[in-house]
């Protein structure tokens, strides 16, 4: 991904968040399957009340699996964890947006209520960042790109658009690069 930081010094601390949005995600799960084992798996009415958040089975499945994703993302590290937490941004952050469309609908299959789609939204932002962030490289790379960064050097980076014109097929872009 083109200029995100590499190697960040804070890297660890989005690391560390990522894992604790991962563990709160995966409590979540845990405790909302063990509340909800007499009801249906998509109810939608009469859920438990699992940390501050409505819970069904289908719900309290889906956030084990994901918690576990997240988790075993942040305990792997390299640049594993930044494609998850970038891919579980995006998910969380659809999955707030979808159920907050279909809330007072038979389709909230989940028992989204407001406060559900609110954290979903902050994990995914939470999640995004972490991602944002999460970029490892060589201590080459991060040179370069730190050099790029104060202006010292041109972009490291080939990019389709850095040619004179837009886009150029690859063949034709090595001779028109602006440096």
């Amino acid at each position: 991904m083109s200029h995100l930081p590499i190697n960040h010094h804070l890297r660890p601390l989005y690391r560390t968040l990522a894992g604790t949005a991962g563990l709160y995600v995966l409590t979540f799960g845990i405790i909302g399957l063990l509340r909800t084992s007499g009801l249906d798996v998509f109810a939608q009415d009469g859920l438990p009340t699992v940390l501050g958040l409505r819970a069904n089975r289908a719900f309290a499945i889906l956030s084990l699996v994901i918690g576990a994703v997240l988790i075993v993302g942040a305990v792997i590290g390299r640049s594993i964890d930044m494609w998850i937490n970038l891919i579980g941004s995006v998910v969380f952050l659809t999955a707030g947006m979808a159920m907050m469309a279909l809330l007072e609908t038979d389709l909230n299959v989940l028992g989204f209520t407001v406060t559900t789609c609110i954290v979903s939204f902050v994990i995914g932002l939470v999640l995004g960042l972490a991602g944002l962030y999460g970029t490892v490289g060589t201590a080459e790379q991060d040179a370069l790109e730190e050099r790029f960064r104060h202006g010292e050097i041109a972009d490291p980076e080939e990019h389709a658009y850095q040619y004179e014109g837009g886009p150029k097929p690859p063949e034709q872009a090595q001779d028109h690069r602006f440096a």
